[in-house]
């Protein structure tokens, strides 16, 4: 396709600067538009070296106001990015709603051969990139984010007469490195490989827009009227839908397949006290045998919480962390979202404690509350809470095919043990805190939380990342065994 493409496009500078006068005032126009309506906008400039990317992004941020917009320059793979899924680097620069964010160079560059020699991909994150870029793409564009995608084409001989430019000039010379000219010699080569990096990621709301680069004034006025387009397309769109957006809450339907776990699970499981000192002590050393070997090794380790209000997890994270270097883990408490982290996608702000190679992330509640208490209580859409199985597998994937071990564990305690809890915590002082009128509401509505969850361990339990249900009536029960199924998945993990 791309060699098909009429490079020879022109237009002279007159031209340029009349028709430029009206698309700088109407770009200006829509910045202060989608800031009012809170639509986040993503801007990707991607192709060949020499293609005019920053040149060009200059000219897009003239007429803006700098308040509203961010840039990031993505050509360096920094350590802390490299020590993560690949993706990380972008969903921590995530455009905030009513904000505008350009990157010069996109996620896509990845998996091609001069992204190769920058980043260092696993065989695993290889072979599952482009399902990973066009489910980022995918949940990005369903959280409302207007992506635009911009491919700058130049020709070969376009390309080696701007490089022999630069290379003249004693402050531009530094542009040019043998990277770049062994693009322009395999020129040929490198074609086929955009062409399938834009085939394999040209879907839906994500498509590419391939610009005719050759004339700088041509391109800026395409980018322009591309952008332009797509921005007034989705106000159009939203003006449609009526100004206000109403939640459609739909009807909260049972799984067809009708599943029923936690009704089947004794949370009755027993430990002698001897028993408990004894393997508290052994797996306790065994996991801080296994913390360095991680470091060693560079893999990450993310652990998820989640289970009943008073089912034990704060004392079973002290436990399972007591004998660990505290510089190789963090525990993160999830609560009520902050402003900042609802202006982004509800994913956002657990990317921004993903943990860095040979480190550990242990999670006290999670991304799961998309399909448990907002379900719920239905503080999002029934389409947001339905699609959110398949975005946390696919999340979850990411992160696998990184060489992240992932552990999820529902602590599961009967209706009556967690009654029992909650009085206790009542009557003590210095436990009262724990306890709020939240809990108590929550509680009665135990049936549509188990259904819930039924249905969560059932879509969410996958072979990168089970669930494993801990039987939770006893404290000390439910602490060993975290403690032993960690300790045995990390031993045949490593």
């Amino acid at each position: 396709m791309l060699e098909k493409v009429d490079l020879n496009q022109y237009l002279d500078k007159k031209q340029y600067k009349i028709e430029m006068k009206a698309l700088e005032t109407r770009l200006a126009e829509l910045q202060q538009e989608i800031a009012v309506h809170k639509i986040p906008v993503a801007i990707a400039f991607e192709g060949w070296s020499a293609a005019g990317k920053g040149t060009l992004i200059s000219k897009v941020l003239y007429p803006l106001d700098p308040r509203q917009f961010n840039v990031y320059t993505m050509a360096k793979v920094t350590e802390e990015a490299q020590m993560r899924p690949f993706l990380w680097s972008y969903w921590t620069r995530m455009p905030m709603r009513g904000r505008i964010t350009i990157f010069d160079k996109s996620w896509n560059r990845a998996i091609l051969p001069q992204g190769e020699t920058k980043w260092r991909l696993r065989p695993e994150e290889k072979s599952g990139f482009y399902y990973d870029v066009n489910s980022f793409e995918e949940q990005w564009a369903n959280d409302g984010v207007v992506l635009i995608k911009l491919f700058l084409h130049i020709s070969k001989e376009e390309q080696m007469r701007r490089f022999k430019e630069l290379e003249k000039g004693a402050d531009t010379a530094w542009r040019v490195d043998a990277e770049d000219w062994r693009q322009n010699n395999d020129y040929a080569k490198h074609l086929v490989y955009f062409e399938e990096m834009i085939q394999n990621t040209n879907s839906g709301r994500s498509q590419w827009n391939v610009i005719e680069a050759n004339d700088k004034y041509f391109a800026a006025v395409k980018i322009y009227k591309v952008i332009i387009a797509r921005l007034e397309e989705e106000l159009a769109r939203l003006s449609a839908a009526g100004e206000e957006k109403t939640r459609r809450q739909g009807q909260d339907v049972r799984d067809a397949s009708e599943i029923s776990i936690l009704s089947g699970i004794d949370p009755n499981g027993q430990i002698t006290e001897k028993d408990y000192k004894k393997k508290l002590g052994f797996y306790q050393n065994k996991l801080a045998e296994l913390g360095y070997k991680l470091y060693a090794k560079r893999r990450s380790v993310v652990i998820v919480y989640e289970g009943w209000d008073a089912a034990g997890k704060g004392g079973n994270i002290k436990r399972l962390t007591q004998e660990l270097d505290p510089r190789g883990y963090e525990v993160v408490p999830v609560g009520v979202p902050t402003q900042e982290e609802l202006n982004h996608h509800y994913l956002w702000r657990f990317y921004q404690k993903l943990p860095k190679d040979g480190h550990m992330a242990i999670f006290d509640r999670s991304w799961y509350g998309r399909v448990l208490v907002e379900r719920i209580e239905k503080f999002c859409a029934t389409e947001e809470w339905q699609r959110a199985y398949k975005e946390i597998n696919d999340m979850e994937l990411h992160w696998a095919n990184h060489g992240a071990i992932l552990l999820k564990f529902w602590l599961q305690i009967d209706k009556e043990e967690q009654y029992a809890r909650f009085k206790d915590r009542e009557d003590n002082p210095l436990k009262r805190y724990k306890i709020t009128e939240d809990d108590w509401r929550n509680r009665s509505k135990w049936d549509e939380y188990e259904k819930a969850v039924d249905e969560l361990l059932f879509k969410t339990s996958t072979a990168y990342a089970p669930w494993t249900i801990v039987e939770s009536n006893n404290k000390k029960f439910a602490r060993i065994k975290v403690l032993q199924t960690v300790v045995e998945e990390l031993e045949k993990r490593l």
